[in-house]
């Protein structure tokens, strides 16, 4: 659904908000919900008490409207009130709590909550004369800084995008729309997250695989055993499986998770946002969707897409042509001599152990879980000038789950708290991901409210025998997800709703992204890589291997995430009816013409992004090019040097949102940004 992320912009009277009294762990653990019964209470106490601020904040006289309390006040219902709070803790007990009673009771409150949302403050006209009121009134005379200033010229822009200046009887046709979308979007999210898909197979059918990881797996009645959907187990599989049939049965269960119910629901929203755009005056969701972003329009994301899609198929052919110029004995490929998909995990890891010497199998011994983490953590210390100390928590949602509290390079101040939820469990959310739930605040006093997040990802289980050992691609992820968490962490504003992540989406991924940077260089994979029962770093000869393969998929890799965005600007481009199914299959061949999907490829039921993201999932094209051009910077003063480390945090991760991306990037760079380290990074 839409969502308006408004600079939002309030203050709640003087009582003190659940988020302003965390003191300490067990304050923290108090906000979690324990029972079915606690959400259903707390969720009607706070939409009562959300209703009142609101009746309160409208009921200002015109004359006495201040930042103050209309602004900043309408920031705080939106970004740091009891409800917004309640609400994002509902969130992560759905994602991630064990007890399906807990899970459902969560998503009736989000769907009260969301409802309440749309109806009481993004499409409430009252609220928004309110703000108007200010912004052209006293807004004007009042002594205001920048960020107070640029907020509220984006609170004005998208309640504008939000249909506020149409007809009473519009805008409730528009609030309608938007309660069915949010609805929708939820119960797409919900369906992937609960599938639990699997196939069983002979013992014969799992050659290539260690006895170690075939040791992991559950059986059934009659002794076969069973291959779940989850990440770690598909990826080791397509990776290591030396049965095609298998590999093949795998890739159909995994690219068909919640098919087929969320075909429905992808086709119902496609329409519905294209009939919410078309009433608010655009010509397609995309329109409606990228207007406040970065690139502002589909036409600049269609030039995007075609200028990379056109510098990276080239290289894509020519690795191709390198990976079957040697086919393992179970590849085979079509008689119109395409690559399965199904395939071509296990095409290039055979390549890469041969011509690099690389067996990610072997490498993973080099990444315990646990002494990459405190390895990474050393790096976020020394670079960004930060402290990282674990402490004990118990009583959460799993018993695995960590707690780290994030300080200030003397420990003297307390940026926030970070939960760690690390591995797969039935029924959590499958993906990786970071979820904000207080956020950073800077106080008039100079003093800061903790920010409290979640790290989320689903790395494969320790055993007896051994640790939990990260694959390179894992390990990226982490510093992925700890990338968006330090953003959240660190990005401390006056404003909740600019707080931290809370920026453009086409900018989110930039600093995540550049963190990725990081695991190529030498130094740095010397410095993370322990060997779990050695204790040494990778070898001199493995780093080089690592390195020097950098490029060699990287035109797989682009026009992989070019189909992604581009199909999910096509569907979301003008046109009210698709099929999925058939736009999907369209593109395919346009974009990655030797790779043949088979008749059961349907990413459309289990991409989520397209309903978080919608139209911009272009933006992790888009941003990795700001990353590169920002890391090919930082690298020139060392990557461990804190004061450009300093001088990254205080230019980009502090501002968060409070001022256009393209300033930030500006100021930060002493230039406009370029493409130029994207394009010689990937070797396009």
């Amino acid at each position: 659904a839409l969502t308006v992320t408004f600079g939002y912009c309030a203050r709640l009277g003087e009582r003190s908000m659940l988020s302003e009294r965390i003191n300490s762990v067990e304050d923290i653990k108090q906000l979690f919900p324990k029972t079915p019964q606690e959400i259903e209470r707390d969720t009607a106490q706070y939409l009562e008490q959300e209703q009142k601020a609101i009746d309160a904040l409208i009921a200002i006289s015109k004359a006495e409207r201040t930042f103050a309390n209309t602004a900043k006040a309408l920031d705080d219902l939106v970004s740091r009130s009891d409800l917004s709070l309640k609400e994002t803790l509902f969130a992560v007990t759905e994602y991630l709590h064990p007890d399906k009673a807990m899970r459902d009771a969560a998503h009736t409150a989000l769907e009260k909550t969301q409802a309440f949302g749309v109806e009481q403050i993004s499409n409430n006209k009252k609220l928004y004369e309110a703000f108007k009121a200010y912004a052209e009134g006293n807004a004007k005379t009042e002594s205001l800084n920048n960020e107070q200033r640029y907020c509220i010229e984006e609170t004005r822009k998208d309640f504008k995008r939000a249909g506020l200046d149409l007809s009473d009887e519009k805008l409730a046709q528009v609030r309608e729309l938007k309660k069915k979308l949010q609805k929708l979007s939820m119960e797409f999210s919900r369906t992937i997250a609960q599938d639990e898909s699997s196939i069983a197979v002979t013992r014969d059918a799992l050659c290539g695989l260690s006895d170690e990881f075939i040791e992991t797996l559950k059986k059934t009645e009659d002794e076969n055993y069973i291959l779940g959907v989850d990440y770690p187990t598909y990826f080791h599989v397509a990776e290591y499986c030396a049965y095609e049939p298998t590999r093949k049965q795998l890739f159909e269960a995994f690219s068909s998770r919640a098919y087929p119910i969320n075909e429905q629901i992808l086709k119902d929203i496609i329409a519905l946002r294209h009939e919410l755009a078309q009433m608010l005056g655009y010509e397609s969701f995309a329109a409606l969707n990228l207007e406040s972003q970065m690139i502002k329009t589909p036409e600049r994301a269609q030039e995007f897409l075609n200028d990379l899609h056109e510098k990276a198929a080239i290289k894509d052919s020519l690795e191709l042509d390198a990976f079957i110029a040697e086919l393992p004995e179970s590849v085979v490929l079509t008689a119109d001599q395409k690559v399965k998909a199904w395939d071509q995990s296990f095409l290039k890891a055979c390549y890469k152990q041969k011509h690099f010497n690389i067996d990610e199998q072997k490498i993973a011994e080099y990444f315990p879980m646990e002494n990459t983490i405190a390895q990474l953590l050393d790096i976020y210390r020394q670079f960004l000038g930060v402290e990282f100390k674990e402490v004990p928590v118990s009583g959460m949602w799993d018993k695995d789950v960590k707690l780290i509290q994030v300080y200030n390079n003397d420990g003297s101040e307390l940026y926030g708290y970070l939960f760690l939820d690390l591995h797969p469990r039935p029924n959590k959310y499958s993906h990786a991901c970071h979820i904000g739930i207080v956020p950073a605040i800077k106080r008039e006093d100079g003093s800061r409210l903790p920010a409290v997040s979640v790290v989320v990802a689903n790395f494969t289980q320790p055993t007896k025998d051994k640790p939990s050992l990260l694959k390179r691609t894992e390990v990226s992820t982490f510093f992925h997800e700890f990338g968006h968490a330090l953003h959240a962490q660190l990005g401390a504003t006056q404003l909740g709703s600019c707080a931290g992540t809370h920026v453009k989406t086409d900018f989110v991924e930039m600093p995540s992204q550049m963190l990725e940077e990081w695991l190529w260089d030498k130094d740095i994979l010397k410095k993370v890589s322990k060997h779990y029962k050695t204790g040494e770093s990778l070898p001199d000869e493995t780093i080089d291997n690592i390195i020097a393969m950098k490029r060699y998929d990287s035109g797989g890799f682009v026009t992989r995430q070019v189909m992604l965005a581009q199909y999910a600007l096509d569907l979301f481009n003008a046109g009210a009816q698709k099929d999925p199914y058939a736009v999907l299959y369209e593109l395919l061949p346009k974009v990655l013409p030797r790779i043949e999907y088979g008749s059961k490829y349907r990413l459309f039921a289990n991409f989520g992004h397209l309903t978080g993201y919608g139209a911009k999932y272009y933006g992790y094209l888009w941003s990795k090019v700001f990353a590169l051009d920002l890391f090919d910077t930082i690298a020139q003063h060392g990557l461990l040097n804190p004061e450009i480390g300093n001088r990254y945090v205080t230019e980009i991760l502090a501002k968060g949102g409070s001022a256009d991306p393209n300033e930030l990037l500006k100021n930060f760079l002493g230039r406009e940004p370029r493409q130029d380290a994207f394009i010689r990074d990937l070797g396009l």
